[in-house]
């Protein structure tokens, strides 16, 4: 046969963290603190407010951008939390979705997307698969968002900037400073921001900061996974300003010709959601984060940062790379991610301790044992 495959296929490889994830499959009762995905539940309201969308058949397309009421919900959201008018949305298959349509709508082959490093591994590969370059912008050791090395990464090429606060895989979150430091920058070199906010309600120490609310040049992307548990639904959201409707309006034109639209019950539920409390679940993973940082820093260089559910670890000097120490993690049992899974480095390795107490603290004993062999 001819070869069939596409040359942008070679461009990518599985996802390091997919990998991992299908081992839990094959390990007995592992320790696995390799997904991003919450420990607890949807939450009984919003199960059953799906079901009941589900029974009033709710189980048709809806429109591309979304159903009305949720739209109008969301519009409400971003105007009051940004002091946006009128501002357009998009709701989308999750915000990995969102992403693949925004990259779509906007990367040329030769543009040059400027990334921090360390970075959601999904912007890198999408970026790719277009055509486009990632600028790499380092942000080791603290993982503090570095504005004069952002600066100094833009060029006559650079289309946008991508920014995701509160960080995977990192934790950080964005200080108001930072953030105004990088609003006045991307207005300086008219850039296009891409922000990330998929942990915004997992925010420990202080209020997330967004860059919505200093630059009218951002896309913002949000979804229901994370904080209400619903990461199989396939649930999020794009917001802009007026000024970038043209780009919702090319998004939507995407989302005809791959997503549709996104689960149609599911956007229903979605309205109830986003009128629940879920402080309690962000109490106890603050919690998860506090025993997590206690546990691993005798022997572990760990950065305690504000949010989302992930430390990202530096491997003990013995240790030459994360590949090596996370196989042997792996042969006790624990499942974690190296560190070039999200990196141009391979120096460290994330932790999501979205998973029990018990767990977490079977974790800390066998990590800090294979620490001090």
């Amino acid at each position: 046969m001819r070869d069939y495959l596409a040359d942008r296929t070679q461009l990518i490889d599985s996802s390091g963290i997919r990998k991992v994830f299908a081992l839990a499959e094959q390990l007995k009762d592992p320790v696995n603190f390799s997904i991003g995905q919450p420990d607890f539940d949807v939450p009984e309201p919003v199960k059953k407010a799906a079901i009941r969308a589900i029974e009033n058949g709710f189980n048709h397309y809806s429109q591309t951008a979304g159903e009305q009421r949720l739209l109008d919900k969301i519009r409400n959201k971003i105007s009051a939390d940004y002091g946006w008018h009128n501002p357009s949305a998009l709701v989308t298959s999750g915000v990995s979705g969102g992403l693949l349509l925004a990259f779509m709508a906007t990367v040329n082959p030769g543009d040059e997307v400027i990334v921090p490093d360390p970075y959601f591994v999904m912007y890198k590969h999408l970026v790719r698969m277009l055509g486009g370059k990632c600028v790499f912008v380092d942000t080791y050791p603290d993982f503090r968002l570095p504005a004069e090395k952002i600066e100094r990464a833009v060029t006559d090429k650079t289309k946008l900037l991508v920014l995701n606060s509160p960080a995977n895989p990192t934790g950080a979150v964005y200080s108001h400073q930072e953030v105004q430091t990088i609003a006045k920058l991307a207005q300086k070199h008219g850039l296009l921001v891409i922000s990330d906010e998929i942990y915004e309600d997992f925010c420990y120490d202080n209020p997330c900061e967004s860059i919505g609310r200093y630059y009218d040049g951002v896309l913002i992307l949000k979804g229901y996974s994370k904080s209400y548990a619903m990461t199989g639904w396939r649930m999020g959201y794009a917001a802009a300003t007026e000024k970038l409707k043209p780009l919702l309006d090319k998004m939507i034109q995407i989302q005809q010709y791959t997503f549709v639209c996104a689960p149609t019950p599911f956007q229903m539920a979605a309205i109830e959601a986003m009128d629940l409390d879920i402080s309690g679940y962000i109490h106890t993973y603050r919690k998860k984060r506090d025993r997590m940082v206690e546990g691993l820093k005798g022997n572990f260089d760990v950065v305690k940062h504000g949010g989302a559910f992930y430390l990202f670890a530096k491997v003990p000097p013995k240790y030459p790379n994360a590949t090596a120490f996370v196989q042997k993690a792996i042969e006790n049992n624990v499942l974690i991610i190296p560190g070039n899974v999200f990196s141009e480095k391979d120096t460290h390795f994330r932790i999501s301790y979205a998973t029990t107490d018990e767990k977490i603290e079977q974790g800390i004993e066998i990590l800090n044992r294979l620490a001090r062999q």
